[in-house]
């Protein structure tokens, strides 16, 4: 798994034998079973992870008891609190794998020590956290200008994959709506697009 890590990074910047080494030293690969954690409410998150198998979401509870999800990551994604991780105050969020998990954690200490040893890795994670912005960029575009019913197919139509792999609530929380909105949604898919709500 640690070699997919590798294959990942030299999609962005290219690394030496010496410096994969560097990376494979620093990290750890972590098992998480289905529902299990890697970050609650008032801990401390204290590594980012990379997704080798499964899927894990990050989610808060709201002011009305439901889960929020904000972020998924699924194989070759990263995924953590990055605030709790740049700041060391504690989180609000869960960190939890939807399915069973295999994921390789880069704790803040290590990565600091690695950013000098191959300071390639500087380029490599400006590079995904650009496109990480430019993700939750695009995502508030979509819940400004996108109907809900277009916000759900245009995600559908990105990662179809991935739909089939989530419990529908999950999607549905993600994507802003209700469970019941997106069972209606869905049902229309055999009826007619301008059926009324």
């Amino acid at each position: 798994m640690v070699n997919d890590l590798i294959t990942h990074i030299n999609k962005f910047v290219r690394l030496t034998e010496a410096e994969s080494e560097e990376i494979i030293a620093a990290v750890k690969t972590v098992s998480v079973k289905k529902k299990g954690f890697l970050l609650q409410p008032g801990e401390t998150c204290r590594a980012n992870y990379f997704v080798g198998k499964g899927c894990m979401r990050l989610y808060f509870i709201n002011r009305n008891g439901q889960e929020q999800i904000t972020m998924f990551g699924i194989e070759n994604w990263w995924i953590t609190d990055y605030s709790s991780l740049e700041t060391g105050k504690p989180s609000s969020y869960y960190l939890q794998a939807i399915e069973d998990s295999e994921v390789i954690s880069l704790d803040k200490k290590a990565l600091d020590d690695l950013l000098v040893k191959v300071p390639k890795m500087e380029r490599y994670f400006r590079l995904i956290l650009q496109k990480a912005f430019t993700a939750t960029m695009r995502r508030l575009e979509y819940f400004r200008d996108q109907t809900d019913e277009e916000r759900y197919r245009h995600f559908v139509s990105l990662f179809p994959g991935f739909v089939q792999r989530i419990p529908q609530y999950m999607l549905a929380s993600y994507l802003g709506f209700t469970p019941q909105f997106l069972s209606k949604i869905r049902g229309k898919k055999s009826g007619s697009p301008h059926k009324s709500e």
